[in-house]
């Protein structure tokens, strides 16, 4: 066991009186030892019930025979955090949190580990610590909130940020806004759309590494319980087998994750992440990949924002085992992948028929042909930029229009509520990036405004800061180089013409080579605007978005 460094021999007596100090019998301190790691906090909604996961992971820990220790890591919520300086320090936090969990495995010879996330960055950052640290692990997260229900049509965080913009623009009363308060958020977990937190926990199931529900059970289900129950007994099977999160996360294990990602439409932020995960994992993937990917799989799930379904709904139709099996039909799923369960991936999904086709489309009646996602390129985004294609009006797939430029998303939103804005627009947000922003904030108030506005099929956004998941409309973000990296996103100007081509995959700024030399010789580095603490050592770090965000090595 690797718990013998600070267990066994001679010169471990100091060791096990202090393991004795917290009440444990030399019959626990005998077992493997496995580490709870929990992201439970009292600010994040998705994070309020993990007590009771955790609880539930030690109880099934200690009947199969290990003996389990609950340490912390920080969570950000990013609704909380949005729109104000707190949304720079999300991204971050997903570094911080790999960093935490490496210091805490290592110091204290954890055997294996369970890790508690839900919420956005708290799900990437744990996965990066499980392939850094390859000890035994299961994910089993706190489960999706419900969804609001107001005069029997549900709603979602989506339509309170809307009501923002519908407000300002007298298309909806501030009282409907007070209600919608009231009921858009009724119960804990992670917010109740195909949002980053729940596209993360489905594409942590897709990977292999949730147990099958991790992604859909919904946070007030006692089907929630039994699952952490279950996901302590299988971190002891899979210690005594020695499975361990490179044996699961392979590249074939990545490419189910894409797939899954473009068959249900995730957050633009799961592709950001997917590559930071890759790369801790040792894997090889692009943005290439994921156009490659969405070319051939089918978008058949589309939920809220780019639908009227809830996670809850995806979950009553079969969830991610179900919507695998229907995949599994044109050959588009790779069964033989390992998972936490200790089967493959066809075993698992096996048994998993659609329960709901209205949910999850046939494969012979999708959304489109093609995935969810799409990645741009072109002379404004060389290195790529994400755009949720599944939640873009028909009439914004192929775009022209002037450049209305901002160097801050708060003169973006300024811009946008004092109806500056007109349509045939297209907003150009900068210096929001990794390093330009710092932290690459994502960009809901914008694009909710926007849409509250009745502006999402007339304007686009683009932008080097990215957005939440809860965006839906011609949101195209992650433009890299980013325009503090001197990316040709810093040298747009009022009125250039750009022009948008989804289907095509393009992203297009329509000014000559010699003007945008001229204009480059202008240029200047930006100050940092974070000078002091994390956030300072953050921007000197952290590398393109094209990369996942990732440090520099």
């Amino acid at each position: 066991m690797k718990s013998d460094k600070v267990k066994k021999g001679l010169e471990k007596a100091p060791h096990r009186s202090l393991f004795k100090a917290l009440g444990l019998t030399d019959e626990e301190i005998d077992r493997p030892l496995v580490g709870i790691v929990n992201s439970r906090n009292e600010i994040v909604p998705g994070h309020i019930n993990l007590d009771k996961i955790a609880e539930a992971v030690k109880a099934g820990v200690r009947i199969a025979g290990g003996t389990p220790f609950e340490f912390q890591t920080i969570g950000v919520c990013d609704g909380i955090a949005m729109n104000h300086i707190g949304m720079k320090y999300s991204l971050g936090s997903r570094e911080l949190i790999a960093d935490s969990v490496e210091v805490m495995a290592t110091a204290h010879a954890f055997d294996a580990l369970v890790f508690i996330p839900n919420c956005d960055k708290i799900v990437p950052g744990m996965l990066m610590a499980a392939a850094r640290l390859n000890l035994p692990s299961v994910f089993v997260s706190g489960g999706p909130m419900l969804a609001g229900t107001i005069k029997g049509k549900k709603l979602s965080l989506t339509q309170l940020f809307e009501g923002v913009g519908a407000v300002a623009a007298g298309r909806m009363s501030l009282e409907e806004l007070q209600v919608m308060e009231e009921y858009g958020c009724p119960t804990c977990g992670s917010c109740s759309g195909m949002f980053t937190a729940n596209s993360m926990n489905c594409l942590t199931e897709a990977l292999g590494m949730g147990l099958p529900g991790n992604g859909t059970i919904p946070a007030v289900f006692s089907e929630r319980i039994r699952l952490a129950k279950q996901a302590g007994m299988k971190v002891m099977e899979l210690w005594e087998k020695n499975i361990c999160p490179l044996d699961i996360m392979t590249p074939e294990a990545f490419q189910n994750a894409i797939r899954l990602d473009m068959a249900i439409g995730c957050s633009t932020n799961s592709v950001l992440h997917l590559l930071a995960i890759a790369a801790e994992s040792g894997v090889k993937i692009d943005l290439e990949m994921f156009n490659q990917l969405s070319a051939t799989t089918p978008h058949l799930c589309k939920l809220s924002p780019a639908g009227e379904h809830h996670v809850e709904d995806f979950y009553q139709a079969g969830g991610i085992q179900a919507l695998f099996n229907e995949l599994d039909k044109k050959d588009l799923i790779n069964r033989e992948c390992i998972s936490v369960t200790g089967r493959s991936m066809g075993e698992n999904f096996a048994n998993s028929p659609v329960r709901d086709y209205s949910v999850i489309r046939p494969l012979h009646e999708p959304y489109s042909e093609s995935g969810g996602l799409a990645i741009l390129f072109g002379n404004l985004a060389p290195e790529g930029a994400v755009v949720k294609k599944g939640a873009v009006a028909p009439e914004m797939m192929e775009h022209e229009g002037p450049a209305r430029v901002f160097n801050s998303e708060e003169e973006a939103v300024e811009a946008i509520l004092d109806n500056r804005i007109k349509a045939g627009d297209v907003i150009v947000i900068r210096y929001e990036g990794p390093q330009g922003g710092p932290g690459m904030r994502e960009m809901l108030t914008p694009t909710s405004a926007i849409a509250g506005m009745g502006l999402d099929k007339e304007v686009a956004l683009i932008t080097d800061g990215r957005f939440s998941g809860a965006t839906r409309g011609a949101s195209i973000g992650h433009v890299s180089p980013e325009a503090a990296a001197g990316g040709l996103i810093a040298l747009v100007e009022e009125g250039d013409l750009i022009r948008i081509n989804i289907p095509a995959c393009r992203l297009e700024l329509l000014v000559d080579e010699r003007t945008l030399g001229e204009r480059k010789l202008l240029w200047k580095v930006p100050e940092p605007r974070i000078k002091t603490g994390y956030m300072r050592r953050y921007a000197r770090m952290v590398q393109s978005a094209s990369t996942g965000a990732v440090f520099k090595n």
